[in-house]
């Protein structure tokens, strides 16, 4: 039987460096950097009507599993604004936007050498994860260009059209490589994460990086250690 494991990405594979879970204190400097770079006439009542519709779609601050495009989202968030007087397509607002949060991530030390050693034992290696909100699956996958080549199979929430807990990704890697959902193991660092395994009926190993737990891992290495047993 195919073997497959199924990793969450930030907090678990990497992260963007001294970001919190919630990213809602940061957009207002990327909006700031879309009035910059385009030379927009907006008010400071403009800029935080769009900080507030940007707030509105976060997750963290509305829960929601239903996904949507970075293009959507910012298409509703910068209406007030008429960028399409000023002939700039809103695909170059999100990018002004995301670059100017001048984003570092990092992959952990630990990620690819256990990746390789999985791979090598014979592991289908699939990653699920939620992307930030109102980013695109290109910057993401920009930022991780590293990680690709490592999966077998990307799915992102943009890709599955749903967010965590909802389980539609799992199902997705499970039918790809025609593997019981049952034997999927993924691991994850959020509640969300072990929810979503549980809606899905699968295996969890939660994994909190420098925490030694008695129900998870502090390292991928120990994950190589508990796959073995």
């Amino acid at each position: 039987m195919t073997k497959a494991v199924v990793f969450d990405l930030g907090g678990t594979l990497m992260q963007y460096v001294g970001m919190p879970y919630s990213w809602v204190s940061f957009y207002q400097q990327g909006v700031r950097a879309i009035s910059r770079k385009y030379g927009c006439n907006v008010s400071e009542e403009e800029i935080g009507e769009t900080v507030r519709i940007l707030e509105d779609f976060n997750p963290r601050v509305n829960y929601r599993e239903k996904e949507y495009s970075a293009e959507s989202i910012f298409a509703k968030a910068l209406e007030h604004w008429h960028m399409d007087v000023c002939h700039v397509p809103i695909e170059d607002c999100v990018e002004a936007f995301w670059s100017g949060l001048k984003l570092k991530a990092e992959i952990y030390p630990d990620t690819i050498p256990v990746l390789s050693s999985l791979k090598e034992q014979g592991y289908k290696i699939a990653t699920l994860t939620d992307l930030p909100s109102a980013m695109p699956d290109r910057i993401f996958k920009r930022d991780i260009s590293e990680l690709l080549g490592h999966f077998d199979d990307y799915v992102s929430s943009a890709v599955c059209g749903h967010r965590k807990p909802n389980c539609k990704g799992l199902w997705m890697i499970a039918e790809k490589y025609e593997v019981p959902i049952t034997e999927l193991i993924f691991i994850g660092d959020e509640e969300k994460d072990r929810q979503t395994a549980r809606n899905a009926g699968c295996r969890f190993i939660q994994i909190r990086r420098g925490e030694a737990k008695e129900d998870g891992i502090s390292d991928l290495y120990e994950l190589e250690a508990l796959l073995q047993n």
